[in-house]
């Protein structure tokens, strides 16, 4: 009893058998007219059943018919397309068709996801699709459905594998391999990035070696030249060990979405990478969130298991976009960050007077420590500016745009004034844009 339930279940009729169907009712329609149709209609009737009965054996003739399984990654990477392979071995001992449908998370909301595929006889066959996370978070998948045809393609037998699988997606980790070669040099020319001019030597010395061409002239050691009876140059290394922290807002000026995902999401995918490239130049990285409190906490240190512990905590980093408190955070630098230490704040300002009530707070942070303030803009509101005003209304709206966008610019200025950096950067370029910022503030020797 519990095989013929099975069987039922996995027993699925396609449009094909549906059209003879279709086709044989018309044919009894006509016969009504032209009654030497009811026979022609009987007849293929009779071969419909009979080829959808050989159907149904030739599918079901071999017990295991097929086999599928899927590999996904051990965790996904938000923001970045993700791999997910499908293996599919064909036990038949002839070709048949496929239609794939894997139960993919919730979160992607795609109600219409199925790969078609022709299988040869007795063979195997790799698939491999991309997913997207836009959120941090947990993604179940459900089962992988595979439903299979032969020639006829009258009736269709469903397989199902895999039982529900739970893949966590972190922070955009894909992305460290990525922006790696600038964490190991300063020629960032193969990236689009502007090639860094290092200002003065605030180095500290390392060595005395021979001249070769291309060394700084101003480097050269005339005692050591007199000497050697050859040109002779100091070399210098960056000075290491210093504290880089990323402080992430999580209030709900971070709630604005750009392709997909929020601007603290990205502001977390750049806080991951900043801090592989901050320990590759040999400083120390550290990371915190704040928004009514300060949280998720990992203190700027160099030690090797550091990455792990700043990929878990920006993994946990929830929030309900309340209203931002810098006097909070003010208050929690002054009594927790001890040495002056590179900060690298990741917010978002629309006007001045969001500006100006938050300003005070930033000033008192830059005159402890180097302030970066990261924000962003309005790539929308540019769309709008570049487009043509056709009618008074759009007129009228291109002006505010503008009005906007020249706000920002005013607040890079303001920031300058009292001596605090900033980076106003599009979301997409973000993290170019922070690596390039830190990089340039080493090699000026700020950090």
């Amino acid at each position: 009893m519990e095989s013929i339930k099975r069987f039922f279940k996995s027993l699925y009729l396609q449009d094909r058998f549906f059209y003879g169907c279709l086709s044989i009712i018309l044919c009894f329609i006509v016969s009504f007219i032209f009654p030497k149709f009811f026979y022609i209609s009987k007849l293929l009737l009779l071969i419909l059943l009979t080829f959808a009965l050989l159907d149904i054996i030739i599918l079901y003739v071999t017990k295991r018919g097929i086999s599928g399984k899927r590999q996904t990654p051990e965790k996904f990477s938000n923001g970045d397309e993700n791999d997910v392979f499908l293996r599919i071995e064909n036990y038949y001992t002839f070709s048949i068709y496929t239609k794939i449908i894997d139960e993919i998370p919730e979160q992607f909301q795609v109600r219409d996801f199925s790969i078609e595929k022709k299988l040869a006889a007795s063979s195997v066959s790799e698939l491999k699709y991309n997913l997207r996370p836009t959120e941090r978070g947990e993604y179940t998948f459900g089962k992988l459905n595979i439903y299979v045809m032969s020639i006829l393609g009258l009736v269709s037998r469903r397989f199902f594998f895999d039982n529900e699988i739970m893949v966590p997606t972190y922070p955009a980790y894909l992305q460290l391999k990525k922006y790696d070669l600038l964490a190991i040099s300063n020629n960032l020319t193969m990236y689009g990035i502007k090639k860094i001019r290092r200002i003065g030597h605030t180095m500290e010395f390392e060595q005395i070696k021979e001249y070769v061409t291309g060394d700084d002239l101003r480097t050269i050691n005339w005692k050591a030249t007199a000497k050697q009876n050859q040109l002779m140059v100091n070399q210098y290394q960056d000075e290491k060990s210093q504290p880089v922290y990323s402080v992430i807002d999580k209030g709900r000026v971070m709630k604005m979405p750009f392709d997909g995902l929020s601007l603290l999401d990205y502001a977390i995918n750049a806080t991951l990478v900043m801090s592989n490239v901050v320990l590759k130049k040999q400083d120390k990285a550290g990371m915190f969130t704040f928004s009514k409190n300060v949280e998720n906490m990992v203190v700027a240190e160099k030690r090797s298991a550091q990455m792990s512990m700043i990929l878990e905590s920006l993994y946990n980093v929830n929030t309900d976009f309340f209203e931002s408190d810098y006097g909070r955070l003010y208050a929690d630098i002054k009594r927790n960050i001890k040495h002056r230490s590179l900060i690298l704040l990741y917010t978002n300002f629309e006007t001045m007077d969001a500006l100006n009530r938050q300003l005070p707070y930033l000033k008192g942070i830059a005159k402890s420590h180097l302030l970066v303030v990261v924000f962003f803009k309005n790539t929308e509101l540019n769309e709008l500016i570049e487009a043509e005003a056709t009618n008074i209304q759009e007129a009228y709206d291109k002006v505010i745009a503008e009005k906007f966008s020249f706000e920002k610019r005013l607040i890079v200025n303001e920031l300058k004034k009292y001596g605090i950096y900033s980076i106003l950067t599009t979301p997409e370029n973000l993290t170019i844009d922070a690596i390039n910022k830190y990089l340039e503030m080493k090699a000026r020797g700020l950090v």
